[in-house]
């Protein structure tokens, strides 16, 4: 790693926000064997390895299906396709996210009705979630921030009252997650998570997946992801091209052999992170709640005088981020395409103070402890 000078003339080691040089060298002659295999069969569109990671991530999941598509976008998109967003609906989130999850609902022509976060979790609350439902709501999206689900249950029986609203769990950054004992993904009518290099289980591009155990859903999906086909050339339905290439599958494949050690590395660094800092009266961290774990896919704390904080980090050899900086009904795209139901206050005060860290598995506890030390110092 690249040698720093800090202004008292201090070696500092350049730290890694997300390290996936490490883990390539941990896993390079799996990762390298998988690859050269699909090179070797030169299957590079929905190869044996498609249907390979699916399986597996079916019985890891528990899932009755797994559909790997292009990304964690298209894995949203497709889902809305599958259960017939059309334009006129209304789908229920939360505008503290990527903006992702919002752009696949305006692209069907159908309107984001956004409602708040909790302050503590920054996920959705359900509790704002009902008054939100008219008779145009068509599903609810419920997005599991930094690694943690929302409370998908008391989610999941709003929608039951309403008529069984269909309900698509984000889970982007939640992937290896737990809620009640039960995986992230597999919590209600619809999963959807992002193989993008840098979550939980990356591959090398792009590259996302569908989880439900609705049979015809899934059935709707798979034809949808390949231009809505049943059988080589009969469409039955409007489609995208939406496949996840047979490299990156083989890449994830190559990157669960580790993925139950990276997890537990993940939520240990998490929980170290959060004992070094839950006392310090101007850091607030992330509530994680005692039935879930979270698998920080981002570790987010909140801290006033953000940029000046993120500066000084910056000169110590710390990088760092903000996820968001500007909440969905903030944004000029979706100002006049979105309905607001209630105020945005946590999510507009959020967006002000979120600052994240460097997490990944390979993160050591002396580099947890140096980065704790000198955020102390920068914001006392």
């Amino acid at each position: 790693m690249k040698q720093l000078v800090n202004k008292d003339n201090h070696m500092t080691q350049q730290i890694e926000f997300i390290d996936l040089k490490s883990q390539y060298a941990e896993l390079k002659q799996c990762i390298n064997a998988r690859m050269q295999k699909v090179l070797d069969h030169g299957q590079f569109i929905m190869g044996p390895e498609v249907r390979e990671l699916e399986e597996k991530l079916e019985a890891y999941t528990e899932a009755r299906h797994c559909i790997t598509v292009s990304s964690g976008t298209e894995a949203l998109l497709i889902a809305l396709m599958a259960i017939g967003v059309k334009p006129g609906d209304e789908v229920i989130t939360t505008p503290f996210t990527f903006v992702a999850t919002a752009e696949v609902i305006v692209l069907l022509g159908a309107t984001p009705v956004f409602v708040d976060v909790e302050a503590d979790t920054c996920n959705i609350n359900p509790a704002f979630i009902e008054g939100a439902v008219t008779s145009k709501t068509k599903a609810i999206i419920p997005v599991s921030l930094y690694g943690q689900t929302a409370d998908m249950d008391e989610i999941n029986e709003i929608a039951k009252r309403h008529g069984n609203i269909a309900v698509i769990e984000d889970a982007a950054q939640s992937f290896g997650a737990t809620y009640k004992g039960r995986k992230s993904c597999n919590l209600s009518t619809i999963g959807c998570t992002s193989f993008f290099p840098s979550k939980t289980l990356g591959c090398y591009g792009d590259g996302g997946a569908i989880f439900t155990n609705d049979d015809t859903i899934a059935k709707i999906a798979r034809e949808i992801r390949v231009h809505g086909q049943e059988k080589r050339y009969f469409h039955t339905r409007i489609g995208v091209g939406g496949r996840m290439d047979t490299l990156q599958c083989a890449i994830v494949l190559a990157k669960l052999e580790k993925f139950e050690w990276e997890i537990e590395q993940r939520i240990n660094n998490g929980a170290h992170y959060l004992n070094l800092l839950n006392n310090l009266p101007s850091v607030k961290v992330l509530t994680v709640r005692p039935d879930r774990t979270c698998v920080w896919g981002q570790f987010t704390i909140q801290v006033l005088g953000r940029e000046s904080v993120m500066e000084q980090l910056k000169s110590a050899g710390i990088p760092t981020a903000v996820h968001y900086p500007t909440p969905l009904h903030r944004q000029p795209a979706y100002q006049a395409t979105c309905r607001i139901s209630g105020n945005m206050r946590h999510s507009e005060e959020l967006a002000t103070r979120v600052l994240s860290l460097p997490m990944h598995p390979y993160l050591n506890k002396e580099t947890r402890e140096k980065i704790a030390d000198i955020l102390t110092r920068v914001i006392q």
